[in-house]
C-alpha cells in the first residue's frame, strides 16, 4: 500500500511545500523538512533562513531522537570583541511593547540548516536536491505575503527590518510603505542562495561561499559571528526524554534545552491527579502546576551553564514524577510543523530566529536570528558564554507514541507559551479524550509574570472562580496562548491533523 503523510503547520503554503515531497515519495521526515524550509523562505518576519530549532524523529519499533540543531554563543577565534558591540536596542508594541536587541552583534550561530541536512541524510527517503525544490521554487516564483507577516511588519519594518539596505528592499515599495497582505514577494538573492543549498548541500552555508559572504559582512561590522564558527557548528543528536503520559510514551526535548523538561514535570504532575473534566478546580491546579513548574524553571535554568541545566533539570523531573509538591513549590517568534505518515513514522520540527535580527547578508538574500539579542531568555546576559555553547531554548517539539499503533507529533510556537499551550492540549487529548482539533481549540491559561507580579492569562470559557492569582483574561481564542500543530497517526482510522485556529493554520496530505 503507498506511503502517505500529512502535515500540520500555520501556514499553507508552508504545508503544500511537505505535500508536494511526500508525492514524490518523500517520508514524513521529508515533508516536514521540506516544509520547515518553505517557512524559512516564506513566513516572513516570524522566521528566516538564519533560525535554529530541535526535530523530533520517532520511527516505529526504533528508539526516538532529538537532533539539537539550536544556535550556538559565537566569537572564534576573536580578540578583544566584547559581547554587546554591534547591537542596538529595538522597541515595538507588537505584543502590548516588546524590546530586543538587532543587528549584526545578536547574530548567534545559526543551526536549523544543519539540524535539517543531518535529518534527511539519515531519516529522509529523498535525495536534498528534492527536498530543497518546494521551497526553491516559491520563492523563485514569488509568494504572497501572509497575514501575521503583514501585521508584524506594520510593528517591525522599520525598527528591526528598515536599517539594513537589502533587508529593506526586500519589504518595502519604492514610496518607502511596507508590504501588505498578499502582496507578492521577491527575493532573487535567495532563489540562488537555495539553488546552492540544493546543489551542494548544507556545507556550503557552513564551510563555503554562503557562509564566507555572511561571516564577512558581519565581521565588518562589529559582530561576533566568524567563519571559524560556521565550520565548526555540528548537529547533535540527542536521547529525549521520555516519560508515561496516560497510556502513551511522551519523547520531548532534552537538556541543555529546558522547555521539554518543563513539559514533561507539567504532564508528570497533572497524570498524578484525578482530573477528568474542565471546571473551576482542574483551572485552579493546572495554573498552580504551571507556576510551580515556571518559577522552578526562572530560579534554576535560565541562565544557567549546561551541567547546572542538567542537574537541576533531573531533580525537577524527579520531584515531579514524585508529586514532591512542597519542595518543587520552594523552587521568543517560533514555527513548529508536524508530520506523520502511515508507515507510523513521525517528526515534530521547531525553529526560531527571535524577532530577526534586520541582516540580510548582502547578496544572499539570507535573514539572519537575533538569538544573542532576546533579552528574555538571557536574563542574566550571555557575557561569560564561551564560544560554542549552546543557547536557552523554550522550544519542546514532541512525538507520542501508544501501544495500539498510534504516533501523534506535536509542538507549538509562542515562546513561555510553548510548554503550557502543549500541555493542556495533551491533557485534552490522553485525559479527556477529546479530539484532536477539539483538544487545540479548547481555551487555555497560562502563568505569567504580568506587570513583575504572579498572574494567570486566560482564554474566555474557562470557570476561573477558584483562580488565587490576579488574572487576564483574553476574549476568544488569542495567538498570544500559542498555535499547536498536530499530526495523528491512527492504525484503523488513518492520518488525522489539527492546525490551531489561533494562527492561519494548514493541513496537506501526500503520497504516491
Amino acid at each position: 500500500m503507498p506511503r502517505k503523510v500529512i502535515l500540520a503547520s500555520d501556514a499553507q503554503i508552508v504545508v503544500d511545500a511537505g505535500a508536494a515531497v511526500a508525492n514524490r515519495g518523500g517520508n514524513a521526515v521529508d515533508a516536514a523538512i521540506a516544509a520547515t524550509l518553505s517557512s524559512m523562505c516564506t513566513n516572513l518576519g516570524i522566521i528566516a533562513p538564519g533560525a535554529s530549532g530541535f526535530i523530533t524523529i520517532w520511527d516505529e519499533g526504533k528508539n526516538p531522537i532529538v537532533i539539537d540543531a539550536y544556535a550556538e554563543m559565537p566569537g572564534r577565534g576573536l580578540d578583544g570583541v566584547k559581547f554587546g558591540s554591534g547591537m542596538r536596542e529595538a522597541f515595538f508594541d507588537y505584543g502590548g511593547g516588546t524590546k530586543t536587541m538587532v543587528g549584526y552583534g545578536s547574530v548567534a550561530t545559526p543551526g536549523m540548516f544543519a539540524g535539517l541536512g543531518l535529518a534527511a541524510e539519515k531519516y529522509g527517503n529523498l535525495p536534498w536536491s528534492e527536498i530543497v525544490a518546494p521551497a526553491q521554487q516559491q520563492v523563485a516564483q514569488g509568494f504572497p505575503l501572509s497575514g501575521v507577516a503583514a501585521e508584524y511588519f506594520s510593528y517591525t519594518h522599520q525598527v528591526i527590518f528598515g536599517w539594513h539596505p537589502d533587508s529593506y528592499r526586500a519589504i518595502h515599495q519604492a514610496d518607502g510603505n511596507h508590504l501588505q497582505l498578499a502582496d507578492r514577494v521577491m527575493i532573487g538573492e535567495l532563489t540562488q542562495s537555495l539553488q546552492l543549498i540544493a546543489d551542494r548541500g548544507v556545507d556550503v552555508l557552513y564551510r563555503g561561499e554562503l557562509g564566507a559572504k555572511i561571516t564577512a559582512e558581519i565581521q565588518a561590522n562589529g559582530g561576533l559571528l566568524t567563519a571559524e564558527d560556521l565550520a565548526h557548528y555540528q548537529a547533535i543528536e540527542r536521547s529525549p526524554i521520555m516519560i508515561d503520559f496516560g497510556d502513551w510514551q511522551i519523547a520531548t526535548n532534552p537538556t541543555p534545552a529546558v522547555g521539554g523538561t518543563c513539559l514533561a514535570a507539567m504532564l508528570l504532575l497533572m497524570d498524578q491527579r484525578s482530573l477528568s473534566e474542565w471546571n473551576a478546580a482542574t483551572v485552579r491546579e493546572i495554573a498552580e502546576i504551571q507556576q510551580a513548574v515556571l518559577q522552578y524553571r526562572s530560579n534554576y535554568l535560565e541562565g544557567a551553564n549546561e551541567s547546572v541545566i542538567e542537574a537541576q533539570a533531573a531533580r525537577l523531573l524527579s520531584m515531579a514524577a514524585k508529586d514532591d509538591w512542597q519542595q518543587l513549590a520552594k523552587s521568543p517568534s517560533t514555527i513548529h510543523i508536524s508530520a506523520v505518515d502511515s508507515d507510523g513514522l513521525a517528526c515534530s520540527i521547531s525553529a526560531s530566529s527571535g524577532y530577526g535580527s534586520g541582516v540580510m547578508a548582502g547578496g544572499t538574500g539570507l535573514w539572519l536570528n537575533n538569538s544573542l539579542g532576546e533579552i528574555e531568555l538571557h536574563p542574566q546576559g550571555l557575557d561569560d558564554l564561551s564560544p560554542g555553547t549552546r543557547l536557552t531554548s523554550n522550544m519542546a517539539p514532541t512525538v507520542c507514541r501508544h501501544s495500539d499503533g498510534r504516533v501523534l507529533a506535536i509542538g507549538s510556537p509562542g515562546a513561555s507559551r510553548i510548554t503550557t499551550a502543549i500541555a493542556q492540549v495533551l491533557f485534552n487529548f490522553v485525559s479527556l479524550d477529546l479530539p484532536l482539533e477539539q483538544a487545540i481549540s479548547h481555551p487555555r491559561l497560562h502563568f505569567e509574570l504580568f506587570n513583575d507580579a504572579p498572574a494567570i492569562a486566560w482564554e474566555t470559557g474557562l470557570n476561573t472562580d477558584q483562580l488565587n492569582l490576579t488574572s487576564r483574561q483574553f476574549e476568544g481564542l488569542s495567538m498570544y496562548f500559542g498555535g499547536v500543530q498536530a499530526a495523528l497517526y491512527h492504525p484503523t482510522e488513518g492520518l488525522i491533523a489539527a492546525a490551531d485556529p489561533r494562527r492561519t493554520g494548514g493541513i496537506a496530505w501526500g503520497g504516491n
